[in-house]
């Protein structure tokens, strides 16, 4: 597997993680449009003073977001995916800590896959929280 060119994002690569967000949802048959890549980048601008948010790519086409209060990884998308981009954004999320937890969509079995690999356990279901309409799975992990 080639080097990552994993890095602390800036506020410049806002526009690019909305798109990344973006373009999963429509590519995701189950995944309602819920917002707008407007609003998409608005909310990411609203939470970047508060997150530790990595992103991979030149573009950049991979991001995990992390609040370090909660301990929880708030979001994690990767437009290529089977690379290991995703567990080595995660790696670096993990870095430091001895937990963190995270929600998943329901019908996101493929991401439920990811993070049991990655140590993550499953601690129970979460109705959707608007603007999301879609269930999730609460998971935990701990080093």
């Amino acid at each position: 597997m080639e080097v990552l060119d994993v890095r602390r994002a800036t506020e410049a690569d806002i526009p690019a993680c909305a798109q990344v967000v973006s373009t999963w949802a429509h590519r995701t048959d189950w995944m309602p449009d819920e917002l707008p890549l407007s609003q998409l980048e608005a909310l990411i601008t609203h939470a970047f003073p508060n997150r530790e948010i990595w992103v991979a790519g030149e573009p950049v086409d991979c991001y995990i977001s992390v609040d370090p209060e909660e301990q929880k990884v708030g979001a994690l998308y990767c437009a290529r995916t089977g690379q290991g981009i995703g567990k080595c954004l995660l790696d670096v999320a993990k870095r430091g800590r001895d937990y963190l937890w995270l929600t998943t969509h329901q019908p996101n079995e493929a991401a439920q896959r990811f993070y049991r690999r990655e140590g993550f356990v499953e601690v129970g279901a979460e109705p959707a929280v608007p603007p999301e309409t879609v269930p999730v799975i609460r998971m935990e992990w701990r080093a």
